[in-house]
């Protein structure tokens, strides 16, 4: 049997077919085993198959869990293949502090991710996703500088936060001490702060569009980090066929929208000599760099830089904060010593400062236990080597995506005395004084250490306070008890739904 020949192609036999399949399939594994050829010296790791390298011994749903095993396994720097990406997971405290600080430089760049690409090509790198080089550090100099400009350490923002929890209280007391999931108020309260520094001024806790654009970012964070935008990252091909996929890309262009339309606002009522907020500054050194071919500064580049402000100054706290509250219903003896450490310190009615914190260890303590814990960055975002480098005597290539596995860091078992449970004394010396290991790193750290890290920290201590002060937090009769151990892995790790019920203490 011969198969129907093709115009203007000669016939081609079964026997032919087979050989040239054969050819086909030889070829493209020797290809492929070319793209994996390693380099002298490199790190170990597991074997990955043919086409898709390790893409199936990692749990793309919760890469943390996999990367902590492969830890136990290969030891604290291991290679993989996604795909055809080399990619290198760095664990262990000792590995991310020679990588990320003492050769910061080399591990600064960004790696190419798909799940980003068509939102950064059209409207500029931002801060967060930008290559290392001159338009990071251009942007990310300026909005240093803006955020404390226009708040970021100062007093005047300190107390715009206070005033955020009061508003944040009375929401609280309308649920009538009944059930409630605490997440969207918390989140509300938050974006308010970067609102203000941002955009100028803040929104209502039922204002629709800022409830649609919380809903979206937070959805976004988990699609684009969760499975299939992991997926999407490692075969980008499967952006052109359907799949749930798509709904990340729909979401990125909503957000844009919305910032498109505030930046448009601000152009109307722009006086670049007064600028009122991080909008009308970038905006008014967009006008006096507008002949210098080489700025950052473009007509399209606000959005991605002001989102980048936006939504990690939005989602990384209240996150942060939505599982202290649920340590706080979980260890109610806990929460008490809270309470009378407030009480002690601030009183009933005083107003939370941050100064505070210095006579407040125990509280102190339970955020960064929060924080360690359930730290909401576990594998933090992909780094990739800006240069030829080493990594505790393993050699790594310029272009390598690098994960540096933050858990590892807070999960110590030498630093850390029962890191897989919550234990304000982790963060306590024997005479009850606030003390934090080198090891505590929930920021990141060197060149590509969170931006708003002072912001965050500032949040974290006044929201926390403002919210124990006025309330005992409880778990709801009746209802299952939630667990700490169980979270949903996106952008950032977020605990399940859960609800409590809030008490006027």
């Amino acid at each position: 049997m011969q198969l129907p020949a093709l115009p203007g192609l000669p016939l081609l036999g079964c026997d032919s077919f087979m050989v040239l399949a054969v050819f086909c399939t030889v070829f493209a594994l020797v290809f492929d085993l070319m793209k994996r050829r390693k380099w002298e010296n490199y790190p170990p790791g597991p074997r990955g198959f043919p086409f898709v390298g390790n893409l199936l011994q990692v749990d793309l749903r919760n890469p943390h869990l996999s990367f902590g095993k492969l830890w136990k396994k290969y030891g604290n720097v291991v290679s993989l293949d996604f795909g055809w990406t080399n990619m290198v997971v760095l664990s262990g405290y000792n590995t991310l502090k020679e990588a990320l600080v003492k050769k910061s430089e080399d591990f600064a760049d960004r790696p190419d991710l798909p799940v980003f690409q068509n939102v950064l090509e059209r409207f500029g790198s931002g801060i967060v996703f930008a290559k290392y080089g001159q338009w990071w550090r251009e942007q990310r100099k300026f909005s240093l500088t803006m955020l404390r400009r226009f708040g970021m350490g100062k007093k005047s923002l300190e107390l715009q936060i206070v005033e955020e929890a009061e508003c944040l209280m009375k929401m609280f007391e309308e649920e009538k001490g009944l059930p409630f999931d605490p997440r969207f108020l918390i989140n509300s309260a938050v974006s308010n702060i970067i609102c203000l520094i941002v955009f100028g001024y803040r929104f209502e806790y039922q204002d629709e569009k800022s409830v649609e654009l919380l809903h979206t970012i937070k959805e976004s964070f988990q699609l684009e980090g969760g499975f299939w935008g992991q997926l999407l990252n490692v075969l980008p091909f499967i952006s052109h066929f359907p799949g749930p996929h798509h709904k990340i890309f729909k979401n990125q262009i909503k957000i844009v929208h919305f910032l498109q339309e505030v930046v448009a606002e601000h152009k109307v009522s722009l006086n670049e000599h007064e600028p009122r907020d991080f909008i009308d500054a970038f905006l008014a050194e967009q006008k006096k760099r507008k002949d210098d071919p080489t700025t950052s500064f473009l007509e399209s580049g606000i959005i991605n830089t002001v989102l980048d402000l936006f939504s990690a100054g939005t989602e990384t706290s209240s996150t942060t904060l939505c599982w202290a509250l649920l340590f706080m219903v979980l260890y109610p003896d806990v929460q008490s010593q809270v309470h009378e450490e407030i009480d002690r310190v601030i009183g009933k009615e005083g107003k939370p400062k941050l100064e505070d914190r210095e006579e407040m260890p125990f509280t102190n303590a339970v955020i960064h236990e929060s924080q360690r814990l359930r730290n909401i960055a576990p594998i933090s975002l992909p780094h990739q080597t800006y240069r030829d480098t080493t990594i505790m005597g393993y050699t790594i290539p310029k272009g390598t995506a690098i994960i540096p596995n933050l858990t590892s860091a807070l999960f110590d078992e030498d630093i850390w005395m029962t890191p897989h449970e919550f234990n304000p004394g982790h963060f306590l010396n024997s005479d009850g004084n606030f003390v934090k290991p080198e090891a505590f790193i929930p920021f990141s750290a060197g060149h590509r250490v969170c931006l708003g890290e002072q912001l965050a920290k500032t949040e974290l201590f006044l929201f926390f306070t403002s919210m124990l002060q006025r309330f005992t937090f409880v778990l709801p009769e009746n209802e299952p008890r939630p667990s700490y151990r169980e979270a949903k892995f996106g952008i950032t790790l977020c605990p399940l739904p859960y609800r409590l019920c809030v008490k006027a203490r």
